[in-house]
């Protein structure tokens, strides 16, 4: 790829697919515009926990609600899952083949769906202890940001569903091929936002 040659975030697929290449420059923008949009709304949503953190009314605090190993355990399913879904966006671009795309992507999916597992395990236990969002106006503000996350993942499991079933019928056409990126920088950014909650909220928290 020469110094001239268009780049852009994500897997570039070069030489693999110069004529792709040269439109996944403008998809994967468009792509990013959105998730831009999206960061704006978990800035607001970690701009609202901050302020509304120590708003407990006497009522649970981070330190007896929040299960750090469970959110270590959270983390690193996450991330898994982000090295899986790198495996299946290299599988497409340098191997071409559709079999080993799908096994890379029905482990990364299985992670996520473990990951959403947990996350609601976590809840039904706050529940459990009187930690519901109208308790407080700290556990309101958690109960904003995080599950929202965890309906962002939600959203980009459903995606994989139908990105199998169209690999399924189609094979690794072009606009699947555009498909494969878009959802990896949209899985990819699930993971940062992640990492952002884990330090802000999690650990955090914890040390109040």
């Amino acid at each position: 790829m020469s110094a001239n040659e268009l780049k852009h975030a994500g897997i570039n697929l070069g030489h693999a697919d110069p004529l792709l290449h040269e439109r996944a420059g403008a998809e994967v923008f468009g792509f990013w515009v959105f998730l831009m949009s999206d960061a704006v709304i978990f800035a607001l949503l970690f701009a609202t926990y901050g302020v509304m953190l120590p708003r407990t009314a006497g009522g649970p605090t981070p330190h007896e609600v929040y299960e750090i190993k469970s959110a270590f355990t959270e983390t690193l399913v996450l991330l898994l899952s982000s090295f899986t879904y790198g495996m299946a966006s290299l599988a497409m671009k340098y191997e071409h083949r559709q079999h080993r795309l799908q096994q890379w992507l029905v482990v990364t999916l299985a992670l996520g769906l473990a990951f959403i597992a947990m996350e609601i395990h976590d809840f039904w236990k706050m529940f459990g202890e009187n930690a519901t969002p109208q308790r407080s106006g700290f556990l309101s503000s958690f109960y904003a940001l995080v599950p929202t996350h965890m309906l962002h993942v939600t959203t980009g499991c459903i995606w994989i569903v139908v990105l199998l079933a169209q690999l399924r019928r189609f094979g690794i056409d072009a606009r699947n091929k555009l498909n494969v990126l878009r959802l990896g920088l949209f899985w990819h950014f699930l993971d940062i936002v992640w990492v952002a909650i884990f330090s802000v909220v999690y650990l955090q928290g914890l040390a109040k």
